[in-house]
């Protein structure tokens, strides 16, 4: 599998590290906590065959600046960021894809910015805190496996943990987030690893507390894709059933056999979808 083209990227709000791949119209993806390298990202890469992807690692992730203020981790501000990628990649607009917390960041920038926007694909989401409220959620205390996911984040935030302790328990987190845990091996056989901002973590874990932006949907008007696997233990379905009813210009498609990872687990049908989507929002523009 082809790396993807690393570069810094100055900008008016600071420097952004960034991987490029593919060839079309310009498409942005990011992860809330996630920190890319060259080898690419799962997610990101189901978007290379149609797409130009911009793979952003968001401020304290990977070489990309520091934040000199704890507000600047937040997700609006991590939207400030972004708009100044595209601004410097001298964009009018683009699309975003963002899966899990990535989604809750598209969210975010469809309500703000839907006018530099051509589309956007949220998956696996919410556009609202989604564990108290919940028993289907993993990270609600009554869910069987909340104390052992809670563990396993703990762990993989430690920056001493060796790395092949490092790597099984990433193993065991993602599958705890598969419909069929005992295909993890076929569904995550590319040479992709990542790491996680414990930084970005951490803030993300307090602001998650007050998020709720169900009001703002409404704000959205770029073309929405909105994508969730049936069993969904991190972000359940009921959070993208109230997504697309909020949003009015918006898809929602559920993944019967899946779970947080549809575009691995039915990866077929999510390409089908995507390419339809695509296709659909590309004639809407000529």
């Amino acid at each position: 599998m082809v790396n993807w083209e690393r570069k810094l990227l100055h900008t008016a709000r600071g420097v952004f590290e960034i991987f490029i791949k593919g060839q079309g119209d310009p498409i942005c993806v990011t992860h809330h906590y996630s920190e890319f390298n060259q080898t690419g990202d799962y997610f990101a890469e189901s978007f290379t065959s149609a797409n130009k992807v911009f793979l952003v690692n968001l401020r304290e992730a990977g070489h990309s600046d520091k934040a000199k203020e704890p507000y600047q981790l937040s997700m609006l501000e991590s939207i400030f960021d972004l708009e100044a990628i595209r601004e410097k990649l001298g964009f009018s607009k683009w699309g975003f894809a963002g899966h899990s917390t990535g989604g809750m960041l598209g969210v975010i920038y469809g309500i703000y910015f839907s006018e530099r926007l051509d589309f956007n694909v949220i998956v696996g989401a919410a556009a609202r805190e989604y564990m108290t409220f919940s028993k289907n959620c993993i990270y609600n205390s009554d869910h069987p496996n909340f104390h052992r996911m809670q563990d396993l984040n703990e762990a993989l935030k430690r920056s001493d943990l060796p790395s092949e302790k490092s790597k099984e328990l990433k193993i065991e987190r993602t599958k705890l987030s598969l419909f069929a845990p005992e295909n993890y091996d076929q569904l995550f056989s590319l040479n992709i690893n990542k790491g996680m901002s414990a930084t970005r973590m951490n803030f993300f874990n307090r602001e998650l507390q007050v998020y709720d932006v169900t009001r703002k949907l409404e704000f959205i008007s770029t073309p929405t894709l909105i994508i969730c696997g049936r069993h969904d233990v991190q972000c359940p379905l009921t959070y993208s059933i109230e997504m697309n009813e909020g949003i009015r210009n918006s898809k929602l498609f559920i993944f019967e056999k899946s779970n947080h990872y549809p575009f691995l687990e039915e990866a077929k049908r999510f390409n089908a979808v995507m390419d339809l989507f695509l296709k659909e929002n590309q004639s809407l523009l000529n």
